[in-house]
């Protein structure tokens, strides 16, 4: 099957499911890039370009869900989670209002257009707003259900999409199911908890691993709140050892999540594969490397955390 960015899964998820009459769809003068053009051409009477003011855009969004709607708001990850971080906090987390917040272009894989608007710090900071659920697909359906699951859920979503195109990690058997992580792969002498686009990293990793007789199990985690603590838990007591790999802050984000599970219900060690400093503008790939997002760098983690073990 051909790659597909989970940004354009979010597009095509809108207008399979825009049918809703109650569905209306925000975007910051970034429909293009977004894929939320897909939805104005669908359904042009439902969709708003609010320009790029958008502080502006969450309070709209927020208005609309107060009416009754299903509001989703479209922007770059910098400006859904940092320039509207106030209104976002205030306007819908506060009050708890049914808006899906859809942020593309989220991490280091933004590549050449640099550090202004690599954003690394949203899932710690959506994280930290009572009552928001915050999910980060890794593939196309899981994308595509991700939005479906969205729009059942009664409340604030912040959904995370990323630029590049990616491989699929699920098979067509695949059934998204908020707040439940997926087990991809079993093994016996660490885990691998991933999540985005570090998902393909992580399964990559644990290939490599075998050839050296390590059994790494891989674990996808799609919703970072609410976390799946079951399954976390069951890796951490059967395997012994964690690793997380994100394209995140290293502060907040999915090891941070991660850690707060294991450390109350199950302590074991573990080590957390993000960045903890700027992105910089470059080639996706490169910046991988550099940032040490790779399967090569998880190979690593995965040996030294075992040595950790009792």
């Amino acid at each position: 099957m051909a790659k597909r960015a989970t940004r354009e899964s979010y597009g095509a998820a809108l207008v399979e499911y825009g049918s809703n009459p109650n569905i209306v769809v925000l975007d910051a003068d970034l429909s293009k890039s977004t894929k939320t053009d897909m939805f104005k051409k669908t359904y042009p009477e439902r969709f708003i370009n609010m320009g790029i003011a958008e502080g502006n855009m969450m309070c709209v969004a927020a208005g609309l869900a107060a009416s009754g709607k299903i509001a989703f708001a479209s922007t770059f990850a910098m400006f859904a989670a940092g320039r509207a971080f106030e209104q976002v906090r205030n306007s819908i987390g506060y009050t708890g209002l049914n808006v899906k917040i859809g942020a593309t272009h989220a991490g280091i894989s933004v590549g050449e257009d640099g550090a202004s608007h690599q954003c690394l710090e949203d899932i710690a900071l959506m994280r930290s707003i009572p009552g928001m659920v915050v999910i980060n697909p890794a593939d196309d359906r899981e994308a595509m259900q991700a939005v479906k699951a969205a729009i059942d859920h009664n409340g604030p979503v912040y959904m995370r999409f990323g630029r590049l195109a990616v491989e699929d990690v699920n098979d067509e058997n695949y059934k998204f199911e908020l707040g439940k992580g997926v087990q991809l792969k079993d093994g016996a002498d660490a885990t691998i908890v991933a999540t985005g686009l570090m998902v393909e990293m992580a399964l990559k990793a644990a290939e490599m691993l075998k050839t050296e007789g390590i059994s790494a199990r891989v674990v996808n985690i799609h919703t970072i709140k609410p976390i799946d603590e079951e399954i976390i838990i069951k890796a951490a007591k059967e395997t012994g050892a964690i690793v997380t790999a994100e394209e995140h802050y290293i502060m907040g984000g999915l090891g941070s999540a991660v850690a707060e599970v294991v450390c109350a219900n199950a302590p074991v060690p573990v080590k957390i594969i993000g960045t903890d400093r700027f992105g910089k503008s470059g080639k996706p790939a490169e910046l991988f490397e550099e940032y040490g997002l790779t399967p090569e760098n998880i190979l690593k983690n995965v040996k030294e955390v075992i040595k950790l073990k009792k």
